[in-house]
């Protein structure tokens, strides 16, 4: 028996779990994606969750009363559990950077993909699919290997090398498309859903911002259940943004904390299609724009999970704010060379929206920060290929530097 129904964001129709059900065909896939909902009545209650002592460092299966399925695969006790460092940055005591770029795919996406893979093990379903600007895909591609379970990955022509070479290696079924991020998810939907294959598609499975949520659940036990004043993260399609505050929320909900963060979206100036869907204010009415920018992780035109980022961007206080594609490359450097830590360029926006923040003194050295930091920067190379300094010196100019 599920611990858990099924709750349209827009009407609040509820629904009993069923194979193939994601979203609330009265609303549509857009306006209607569906929100998981637990007994929180009786987890707040009880007795043994409130004693029970969590593992910084251990999968995010740790929180299994706050998930839709259980560990089944090889990988599974390897997703999450990813460091949480404390750094002195920008003036700012107390910066928290979560970084899961030491998930097995190196992303945060193998939180979902994971939840993915059970799911369609739950439902005996024997095909995955996935269509993806590159981490979600090599993700899925590289947690199923070992499967019996057939993946089927969509992505634009233009995906990085490195999150191609992942692919490829993993022995998926790789579909390079001719076009956008959103011209490819459309057509993988409509094939996916038609076919009966076991959706991937984070903003329309309602199960995958489960496992995303976790990352929210490990920053709060990695820092001793001390909620920070502020959190920041890139934002493309909505579900991550979304799946932080779920995270927050409910611990906040059954009583293991008594505050949720401010989180503040950080979207690419080039295509800020959530953020400009919340500025014009409720009713939030999704749009599609066109535009691109260096951070192809969240280069998305047509959001899909932009109902319920708006939705709980709000609840918190929180909003969303925009960085040209030099701030983001700026980003990178100056947190790789304040860190140690190499992020994807959509991994180091969180980082670059601290400065802005900073200088329009929104934030103030008296706050708590945590930037999350979703994907290494070695999947994406050629982004950085303008700072990389690529003089080299003969053994005779080598020397004579150091006389």
């Amino acid at each position: 028996m599920n611990n858990y129904f099924l709750r349209c964001i827009t009407c609040k129709k509820e629904f009993d779990p069923q194979p193939g059900l994601y979203y609330c065909e009265d609303c549509g896939y857009i306006m209607g994606t569906l929100e998981v909902v637990y007994d929180y009545d009786t987890l707040r209650v009880d007795a043994f969750l409130k004693e029970r002592i969590f593992d910084k460092k251990a999968s995010m299966y740790q929180f299994d009363f706050l998930l839709p399925t259980k560990p089944k695969c090889k990988f599974d006790e390897h997703i999450g559990g990813t460091p949480l460092f404390r750094f002195d940055l920008l003036g700012i005591k107390n910066v928290l950077v979560k970084y899961d770029g030491s998930n097995p795919s190196s992303s945060y996406k193998d939180r979902a993909s994971s939840v993915a893979i059970n799911k369609a093990l739950d439902e005996g379903n024997d095909i995955l699919f996935c269509a993806s600007t590159g981490n979600a895909a090599s993700s899925l591609a590289m947690l199923n290997a070992h499967t019996d379970i057939k993946t089927y990955i969509f992505v634009p022509a233009s995906i990085p090398a490195g999150k191609r070479a992942q692919l490829e290696i993993s022995g998926a079924e790789v579909m390079a498309v001719e076009g956008t991020y959103d011209e490819v998810y459309d057509v993988s939907l409509e094939l996916g859903l038609k076919k009966g294959w076991y959706c991937r598609h984070a903003a329309i499975n309602p199960y995958l911002l489960e496992g995303k949520k976790t990352g929210a659940f490990e920053i709060i036990i990695q820092n001793d259940f001390e909620v920070p004043d502020y959190v920041l993260i890139g934002v493309g399609d909505g579900t991550v943004i979304s799946s932080l505050y779920k995270g927050f929320w409910e611990f906040k909900e059954i009583g293991l904390t008594d505050k949720i963060p401010r989180i503040i979206g950080v979207q690419a100036e080039g295509i800020p299609a959530i953020k400009e869907v919340f500025d014009k204010g409720k009713p939030y009415v999704p749009l599609a724009i066109k535009g691109n920018t260096v951070a192809d992780s969240i280069s998305v035109g047509n959001p899909r999970d932009v109902i319920k980022a708006c939705t709980y961007i709000e609840a918190c206080n929180g909003y969303f704010i925009a960085l040209t594609d030099e701030e983001i490359l700026d980003a990178i450097a100056e947190l790789g060379k304040e860190t140690g830590l190499f992020a994807e360029p959509a991994g180091a926006v969180p980082f670059g929206g601290l400065k802005k923040l900073i200088y329009e003194e929104k934030i103030t050295e008296s706050d708590t920060v945590c930037l999350v930091i979703t994907g290494n920067g070695l999947k994406d190379v050629s982004a950085v290929e303008g700072l990389i300094n690529t003089e080299s010196l003969s053994i005779k100019e080598l020397e004579k530097r150091f006389e």
